[in-house]
């Protein structure tokens, strides 16, 4: 049986560079309106309830580093059925996917600011999560930031934890070192299992985002990782 003790990153190290700039009025005033109905408080010590956030028998994805939410926001209108609780450290960013949610009548989307490590250790249970989708982190390129990536062995571990058999972790980038790393790491996670065998085709529900239309630009090869949480085969497509 999994404890349900509360796992951290190996380190305190932060694995995201949050931009400093200037916070709009609009931005600011657009998290004030939307965060009492959509927003979810990362610091908060309690279990998040996700019967009472999304409504009862709702499979759950978290999205770590959701960017301005346009992949979000087409991911949940194409899964009206699938909650996704979407979280990102950049302002700016979470401020535009709640104006999307509202827009959009997304109500299967809720918003974190924050270190989702921090969040995943914290405020999940073990096997709460129908998915994990990890789309474009931060390389760190630099051979001394290395450490800083988000996906290391101790991170797989807690994100696996968190998974519910048959749970699927996705994650995907266009930095072929750290897409090796991402590999390497996952496939020595004993309680995930390749889906592929190595990297996959994107799957159907992942939306090429800007960002990656950039990369694609910029003639970067995108690699998606897709493994599933030991304990039931197969996908469906959370």
């Amino acid at each position: 049986m999994e404890s349900d003790v509360k796992l951290t990153h190996p380190s305190p190290v932060r694995t995201y560079n949050a931009r400093q700039g200037r916070i709009t009025a609009l931005t600011s005033g657009t998290i004030e309106r939307l965060w009492q109905r959509f927003g979810v408080d990362i610091d908060d010590d309690a279990a998040l309830d996700l019967t009472a956030v999304f409504g009862p028998d709702v499979p759950v994805v978290l999205e770590i580093g959701c960017g301005m939410g346009t992949a979000t926001a087409v991911m949940a209108a194409d899964r009206p059925d699938i909650g996704i609780l979407a979280v990102d450290v950049h302002t700016r960013g979470v401020s535009r996917l709640l104006q999307r949610v509202e827009d959009q009548g997304l109500d299967n989307v809720r918003v974190a600011r924050g270190d989702a490590v921090r969040l995943l250790s914290g405020r999940f249970g073990p096997g709460s999560l129908a998915g994990i989708r990890i789309y474009f982190p931060d390389p760190w390129p630099k051979a001394r930031h290395l450490k800083r990536r988000l996906v290391q062995p101790a991170f797989a571990s807690l994100a696996a934890t968190r998974l519910r058999p048959g749970g699927l972790l996705h994650c995907a980038t266009d930095w072929q070192p750290y897409a090796e790393q991402m590999l390497a790491v996952l496939d020595a996670e004993p309680a995930l299992a390749n889906v592929g065998e190595g990297f996959v085709e994107r799957p159907s529900w992942r939306p090429v985002t800007p960002f990656e239309q950039q990369g694609l630009a910029a003639g970067r090869r995108v690699h998606d990782l897709l493994h599933v949480r030991v304990g039931l085969t197969g996908s469906n497509g959370a």
